[in-house]
């Protein structure tokens, strides 16, 4: 892993002081952030709280009216909007979805779809898919550059609870195969996923940050939320006896031994 001589994770990218105004009002204001290489930071907060254009800031899709933005040089960048801008009832199938945005060799359109458990759907329209057929392959778009940050916003939206925990399984196995930072925007409190190192809460600014169970305990999460959300704040533990592949479906292993333990002997 990438660090710098101190020894820590490497800075991709990093907001100070950051603020966005639109009709004499904040949408965001005084906020600091950043993402270093390895590192998964889920942004929460209610809606309107500001999370999408945070990150759209970062990333300078829009501009900041105060405060910097250091990102590292040539950094690559992952993108999955909140919003995709594809008509899926247009005769578009998955292999024109992935060519969009840039020209790829088919061998590397391949392997991003197999990374993400869709490569069967290659050739596939995309009006059939289903919602969590169509996150993968907006994830295996954001993967196929070999970004150093994927910025994920709402990549569960559409999907069913099993869907989510396969995805975020499927993230957490990206980040640790491309060595990235992720940068992960989520719509539901109350389920973030073990791997997050930082849970930032939003709410025009930052109204606190940390690891999960620590800011499920923060006086102005529970200000924010309320006590009963706080107490309910799940930090995502697959404890069972299966995983899950690539493409969603459940592995089950023998009861004396988890994927976790492979190697160990």
């Amino acid at each position: 892993m990438d660090a710098t001589a101190s020894g820590r994770r490497e800075i991709l990218i990093e907001g100070r002081g950051l603020g966005v105004r639109r009709d004499g009002r904040w949408l965001i204001e005084h906020v600091d952030i950043s993402v270093s290489r390895g590192e998964i930071v889920t942004l929460i907060g209610p809606n309107g709280s500001g999370k999408t254009t945070l990150a759209k800031t970062l990333l300078g899709l829009i501009a900041a009216d105060a405060g910097t933005i250091r990102r590292k040089e040539g950094l690559r960048v992952g993108y999955v909007p909140q919003h995709c801008r594809v008509d899926r009832t247009l005769p578009l199938t998955v292999r024109r979805l992935m060519t969009l945005t840039g020209r790829y060799p088919e061998p590397a359109i391949r392997q991003a779809l197999s990374e993400t458990g869709v490569a069967h759907l290659l050739d596939a329209q995309l009006h059939r898919l289903s919602g969590g057929e169509f996150q993968r392959c907006l994830l295996a778009r954001a993967i196929i550059r070999e970004p150093d940050l994927l910025v994920l916003d709402e990549p569960v939206q559409g999907v069913d609870f099993a869907g989510e925990i396969a995805l975020y399984e499927l993230i957490g196995r990206l980040r640790d195969r491309l060595n990235c930072g992720v940068l992960l925007i989520s719509h539901d409190l109350h389920l973030v996923m073990a791997a997050t190192d930082t849970v930032v809460c939003l709410n025009t600014h930052i109204c606190c940050s940390g690891p999960a169970r620590s800011v499920a305990a923060d006086p102005e999460y529970r200000r924010l939320f309320g006590h009963r959300a706080a107490e309910t704040l799940a930090v995502y533990k697959h404890h069972h006896d299966h995983s899950h592949a690539p493409d969603g479906s459940v592995v089950h292993h023998h009861p004396l031994e988890r994927p976790e333990d492979a190697g160990d002997a």
